[in-house]
């Protein structure tokens, strides 16, 4: 009797129970990083999801225990996706699987982008060589897009690649399921008609942009003939992108871009103020760079900050490939420190440049950090072994041979890439505006501004055929840098409503095992991780059948 009367209890608890879960939903964190608690934003994303996203993740196969580690915490950031929305429904996949078919699929993989990674798989001494596409596909209706798990940093271990990766995780997922089930609805100009870069230079970095936001041409030529005209249209855009131009701008056309900004237009200048051809460097050995004026000046000193018509040369720099001689009918190149392309390593935590690789820059320039109201973060800084080169000045090949006293390059972290917030004052407040604009403004909206010195970091290069390669890679090294990863963020921190790009600033407190001390104690190890579990359990089991028989033997 008293046994059924706990049962009877114990079911109507449990009914209790699930009746009250059906109405309060809540997921228990214990991490102390609180790695698997979504942010509102993501939460935010999941309810746009009405129909199902399926998400392929490719992290399955033989690999080494981090990549193990990086599939676990995949798998774990989906189970919070899914838990919170059931639409969520992902596989993970092993493309290499059957092996008939792995050349196959390899060649289908790298058409789609999704480039794998050789690893070496080291089981006590015994090394081998593993495929791994470190990467996922969500799809959502007809949309879909590729995610990459991985992040690539050069001379990073792998575990401090899978940290690195474990912390992006939330953010590329939420940022996938964000790109396929929200419309887009911001509208980016790209600014034309002052020698900007050619679009071939450009394509990958715009074509990944139009996967989240509208991209539209527009030329400034149209102002000559009609200013105001030409202000009203380009204030139909959220953002102008100017690349690398070449020819000054008029006051008429500054005045257009300046009241876009007052009125809340957001801006990305990819700007430079020293002029040098590096096919021509390569062609005849040397070349000279020289100053040349794009009359944004006294614009950029209202806003509060000037870029120095000098050469930011850092022993923190990236490799170029020079020709060393012929090898039968094939040249051979080799590849050497490059002080006037910075390797720039991100020192600030802010969203935009947290957790992100190095950037590779061409032939930059300094930026002065003036003091006025605006608030102003440099994202990007060149090393502490950093120096500024007056310009004009002859640039030579040969200085890849030079041996550089690192005590003759300072003073060092100069800036070369800055963020402006604020109320911008108008750098024609009280003066003659070059056109008459019923709507002019002094002073307005608050905006945001980006800046870099450095017009190259959009640029792709391109293959044999002249189609474009992926921005940030280098076929002459065979190196990856973060250019796009870069300026992606920067797009999408102007731009962004929903916080998504906050997420970034997480931080994972990872552990990982320590491969040296397993292999040195690996018995023990395996005693402590398999023997001990067992023992316990046969003592648990032992203990359980001795108290039953005590128990039933009266």
């Amino acid at each position: 009797m008293k046994n059924t009367k706990t049962l009877v209890v114990t079911i109507i608890v449990l009914i209790a129970v699930n009746t009250i879960s059906n109405f309060f939903f809540h997921r228990f964190d214990l991490t102390a990083d609180k790695r698997y608690t979504l942010s509102e934003t993501s939460l935010n994303i999941l309810k746009n999801a009405k129909e199902p996203i399926y998400v392929d993740v490719f992290l399955e196969g033989s690999f080494p225990a981090e990549f193990k580690r990086l599939q676990t915490e995949t798998k774990q950031i989906l189970e919070e996706f899914k838990a919170y929305n059931p639409n969520i429904i992902y596989q993970f996949v092993n493309p290499l699987e059957d092996s008939d078919k792995a050349e196959a699929t390899m060649e289908s993989f790298l058409e789609r982008g999704l480039t794998p990674i050789k690893v070496t798989v080291d089981d006590k001494g015994k090394q081998s060589q593993e495929v791994v596409f470190p990467w996922a596909v969500a799809t959502y209706k007809d949309e879909s897009t590729k995610i990459p798990l991985l992040k690539n940093r050069l001379g990073a271990s792998t575990q401090e690649k899978v940290i690195s990766s474990v912390q992006h995780l939330e953010y590329a997922f939420a940022d996938a399921f964000h790109k396929i089930t929200t419309p887009k609805e911001k509208k980016i100009a790209v600014i034309k008609g002052n020698g900007e870069m050619a679009d071939a230079y450009q394509v990958d970095f715009l074509r990944t942009l139009g996967e989240s936001y509208f991209l539209g041409a527009f030329t400034l030529d149209s102002v000559a003939k009609n200013p105001v005209k030409t202000l009203k249209q380009l204030q139909n855009f959220d953002l102008a992108l100017i690349a690398k131009p070449k020819e000054a701008f008029s006051d008429q056309e500054k005045q257009v871009l300046d009241q876009f900004l007052i009125n809340g237009g957001k801006t990305i200048w990819l700007v430079e103020s020293v002029n040098i051809d590096m096919d021509n460097l390569k062609q005849n050995g040397s070349a000279f760079a020289f100053p040349f004026d794009l009359g944004l000046n006294d614009m950029f000193f209202k806003y509060g900050f000037r870029i120095n018509p000098h050469l930011v040369k850092d022993l923190q720099a990236t490799p170029i490939a020079l020709a060393t001689g012929e090898r039968g009918n094939e040249t051979q190149y080799e590849n050497y420190p490059w002080f006037f392309a910075p390797y720039v390593f991100p020192q600030s935590h802010h969203p935009i440049v947290n957790n992100i690789d190095g950037v590779k820059l061409d032939f930059t320039n300094p930026i002065d950090v003036l003091k006025n109201d605006i608030k102003k973060t440099v994202l990007l800084q060149s090393s502490i072994y950093s120096k500024k080169i007056g310009t004009p000045v002859e640039i030579d090949l040969k200085t890849v041979n030079e041996k550089p006293n690192p005590q003759d390059y300072t003073p060092g972290n100069l800036p070369v890439a800055l963020l402006l917030e604020g109320y911008f004052s108008s750098v024609y407040e009280n003066r003659v505006l070059p056109f008459k604009d019923p709507d002019f403004k002094a002073k307005g909206k608050s905006s945001k501004m980006i800046v870099v010195a450095d017009g190259d970091i959009i640029k792709n290069q391109l293959d044999e055929k002249g189609q474009p390669m992926e921005l940030g890679y280098d076929k002459w090294t065979n190196q990856m840098y973060s250019n796009k990863e870069f300026l992606m963020n920067c797009v999408n921190y102007l731009l962004d409503d929903n916080g998504l790009i906050n997420i970034r600033s997480k931080e994972v407190d990872l552990p990982l095992l320590d491969k040296e001390k397993v292999y040195e104690e690996y018995t023990y190890t395996q005693l402590l991780t398999v023997g001990l579990p067992l023992l316990i359990l046969t003592l648990f089991g032992i203990a359980i059948t001795y108290f039953r028989k005590r128990q039933f033997s009266r």
